[in-house]
């Protein structure tokens, strides 16, 4: 059993806060050992609590839309979840729920180390860029341990109001230039209150 495997299974198991008593499924993410991209969404919805699996309803078919559009496959990339189970009525997760499940997603940036992880939605937005407004930064990267962090509306944000689909469509669009400078991207003075961001 590979670390991230092992790592899911932990996942399906905890029961470090109370969303653990109403889920189906946990839903640990999924995708490749070495994947060069980590899309991390918010929370588990309806389907993906059912499956076990992130970004399997409405979203998830435009994500994978998205990663097509740049000539990707989901089973390219690493797809996580800011908290790993379903928050009842699917409303927003949190501090304290976001907090239980923080060392599970610092764990899968450990051992996935992508290249860029791109935060959807403004969840998993907070860890790079705390205190901002997603209008203001989204499609905006920003260097922080080694790691591009590159902000982007959540695809059901842009399924509910369309106004917002063609910017996500444009902020996707430059994921491979992004993965192409990577290397290149200078490090962000990290804000102060992103001092507990240490990933590694």
């Amino acid at each position: 059993m590979s670390e991230l495997e092992a790592l899911a299974a932990e996942i399906n198991r905890c029961t470090r806060c109370p969303l653990h008593r109403g889920r189906t499924r946990a839903v640990p993410g999924e995708g490749p050992p070495n994947a060069q991209v980590m899309f991390i969404g918010e929370a588990p919805g309806f389907h993906e609590d059912q499956q076990g699996r992130p970004f399997v309803g409405a979203a998830g078919k435009f994500l994978d839309e998205l990663l097509a559009s740049i000539g990707m496959k989901r089973e390219e990339v690493f797809i996580a979840n800011v908290i790993k189970c379903r928050p009842p009525g699917n409303r927003d997760p949190l501090p304290e729920e976001i907090e239980a499940c923080r060392p599970f997603l610092d764990r899968q940036l450990e051992l996935v180390r992508p290249r860029l992880v791109v935060t959807l939605g403004r969840f998993s937005m907070a860890r790079a860029f705390p205190k901002a407004r997603i209008s203001d930064v989204h499609g905006q990267p920003r260097k922080i341990g080694g790691v591009v962090y590159y902000p982007m509306y959540h695809p059901a944000a842009a399924l509910h109001q369309p106004s917002l689909r063609r910017i996500v469509e444009e902020d996707m669009r430059r994921i491979p230039e992004l993965l192409r400078q990577a290397a290149q991207i200078a490090e962000s003075p990290p804000p102060m209150e992103a001092e507990q961001l240490s990933l590694f």
